[in-house]
């Protein structure tokens, strides 16, 4: 009899990422990251993310570098744009304010961008439409706290111009502009 060779079936989830990007290793990863240390006697918990975080200019980039592990887990799942981007910003988040000395590192351990991007891995997954849905109101709010970031200085140096300008000339300087 001659033999013949069976195809192997593997689920879904397997073919688009191997064991890497199962749920247990993302799991798994987003642990060590984010949380398992804990301080004794308290319920602060922390990981590798949170040590590395120490190191001056390099420790908040080595950790985001780490956390697109489950990021790229999640592009490769067939997670949606906008909770892929979600993801990302959360990443960016967690850099751009952990690179803030000491508090900065107080506020990456308290992000803990890698368990909330493993959570919106798996909500995605489960319930595509709600974690996108979601996903848009995040990043929406994003946008206006940077807008907000963007225009507030803005206003205060022309409300800074505007007093300079009038201490220096006795007017305000919004009939100078009026009159331009």
């Amino acid at each position: 009899m001659p033999f013949t060779a069976k195809p192997e079936i593997l689920s879904p989830r397997l073919k688009r990422g191997g064991k890497a990007f199962d749920d247990e290793s993302l799991d798994l990863l987003s642990h060590v990251l984010d949380d398992f240390i804990r301080i004794p006697g308290t319920s602060i918990r922390f990981g590798l993310d949170g040590i590395v975080g120490l190191i001056p200019g390099v420790g908040d980039l080595i950790g985001g570098i780490a956390s697109c592990i489950i990021i790229v887990a999640a592009w490769v799942r067939g997670v949606s744009y906008v909770t892929v981007t979600r993801m990302v910003a959360n990443v960016a988040i967690e850099v751009l304010v952990g690179s803030i000395p000491v508090l900065g590192d107080m506020f990456d351990i308290a992000w803990r961008a890698n368990r909330r991007n493993y959570a919106l891995l798996v909500g995605s997954v489960d319930e595509p439409r709600k974690h996108t849905l979601q996903s848009w109101l995040f990043l929406g709010v994003v946008c206006l706290v940077l807008a907000g970031l963007v225009i507030l200085p803005l206003l205060l140096l022309t409300w800074v111009f505007d007093g300079l300008f009038h201490a220096l000339f006795g007017t305000s300087s919004h009939g100078l502009f009026h009159t331009l």
